[in-house]
């Protein structure tokens, strides 16, 4: 008789199953009942302040079930030409998110905008961009019309906005029990330059009927089956979003090209809200007099319960609701996670923050898992829907291991969590506080 030898399992895997379990397997760590914080064995914080290189002075405020951010670090497993240093979560369709360190620039470039496919997008070599055709269609619009990329330039006043990408599932991966979908930490969001036509100014030059409500979009990419009757998605928004001014039709990203994975040649920017809803290979735009029902439309995709929900409810489609803007969330981009630091210096911190359809009011950073907070300085956005980027410098009392959390508060005084929001099926609109692992010595 063989014996089968025991499966090893990670670290994320042993937190995402029952992360107090998880710190008593660990560490043999217990945390006080009530305040949910600290540790009440000393051999259990001396476990993890060796596991993490170093003394942790605030413990007596970490809360229980927190994988420590030097620790919740992982390597990237594969590489994507033309988008080196993402990290590859799908490779059909291909997804992949880009590390924080990487988004510290003002303008996210081309290079590290992250990937989120549903489809297959169409072959490098049979994209012509002369003969691409751009139809504005449906039953409520009153001029249907096609478009060649060289006549919408002509015809339509050119416009240049900065627009936050976010897709619905970033930070998926820290919901427990764990979503379906591609495991996103928290680099699935991008704020580059777009440049195009207005989306309103194309839909109004073919008439809009009285009765529309809603827009849908269709690409030129194909589904994983390869079953050309079947879209990989086709979402779309309300008229009220659609005929905003920064709703585009973009043919150029940073005053260039659209990276090909992003969607060149042509694409639907609509920020603030899932990236879902700005198709990729746009080649279709149906004007509706009714909710767009295309593809993804649908409960659960891109949707939330109406109402809380206790982890792991198996909730009724009936009470879902369609995701529309973003919920307010910020990042901290540098320094990097894991990096050391004199006692002797102030360290600077920064990254971005933003908050779907509405702006950034504040953001406040802490050394100590959110015992207290300071304010970090924030610029104004360069338009709207575009991100905002914060500064603090932060001085740590003593050598130890440290975590930097970022708090962002949006205009109507709405705050991240500390730690996981209310948990939904599919494990969309995580927007809990980032944090990064310091040494100090």
């Amino acid at each position: 008789m063989t014996q089968t030898p025991p499966r090893t399992r990670g670290l994320h895997e042993l937190y995402a199953e029952d992360p107090e379990a998880a710190d008593r397997l660990l560490w043999d760590r217990e945390v006080d009942p009530v305040t949910r914080r600290g540790f009440l064995k000393r051999s259990s914080l001396l476990a993890m302040a060796a596991a993490v290189g170093g003394s942790i002075p605030f413990a007596h405020q970490m809360p229980g079930g927190l994988i420590p951010a030097a620790l919740a670090q992982s390597e990237e497993p594969f590489r994507l030409t033309g988008k080196e240093g993402l990290t590859v979560l799908n490779d059909r369709p291909i997804n992949a998110e880009t590390p924080p360190h990487l988004l510290d620039d003002d303008v996210t470039p081309g290079r590290v905008m992250f990937v989120r496919n549903n489809g297959i997008p169409p072959a490098v070599e049979a994209i012509d961009v002369e003969a691409w055709q751009l139809e504005v269609a449906g039953e409520s619009c009153v001029n249907p019309q096609s478009f060649s990329i060289a006549e919408l330039k002509q015809t339509f006043e050119h416009h240049t906005y900065q627009l936050q990408v976010e897709c619905g599932g970033n930070g998926r991966s820290e919901y427990v029990p764990s979503a379906s979908g591609n495991q996103w930490t928290t680099g699935a969001v991008a704020c580059p330059r777009f440049t195009g036509a207005r989306l309103r100014d194309v839909l109004e030059a073919c008439g809009i009927a009285d009765d529309a409500v809603y827009i849908g979009y269709y690409g030129a990419d194909s589904h994983v089956s390869g079953d050309p009757e079947r879209d990989p998605i086709s979402r779309g928004v309300p008229m009220a979003k659609a005929l905003e001014d920064e709703s585009l039709i973009a043919w150029a990203m940073n005053g260039e090209d659209i990276p090909y994975l992003n969607g060149h040649p042509l694409r639907l920017v609509c920020g603030g809200w899932p990236g879902s809803v700005s198709g990729k290979w746009l080649n279709r735009i149906v004007i509706r007099n009714q909710k767009h029902d295309g593809t993804k439309m649908g409960a659960p995709s891109y949707s939330v319960p109406k109402h809380p929900v206790a982890p792991g409810t198996e909730v009724p489609l009936e009470d879902f609701e369609t995701i529309q803007s973003m919920p307010v969330k910020s990042l901290v981009t540098f320094p990097k996670s894991g990096v050391t630091h004199s006692l002797d210096e102030p360290l600077t911190v920064r990254g971005h923050a933003w908050a779907g359809d509405l702006a950034v009011e504040a953001v406040h950073v802490s050394i100590d898992f959110g015992a207290t907070w300071q304010p970090a300085e924030l610029k104004a956005a360069p338009n709207r829907l575009a991100w905002q980027r914060w500064t603090s410098a932060v001085e740590f009392p003593e050598p130890g291991y440290y975590e930097v959390w970022a708090r962002a508060t949006d205009s109507q005084g709405r705050a991240q969590p500390m730690v996981v929001p209310g948990w939904n099926p599919k494990g969309y609109l995580n927007n809990a506080c980032h944090r990064i692992a310091v040494q100090v010595a």
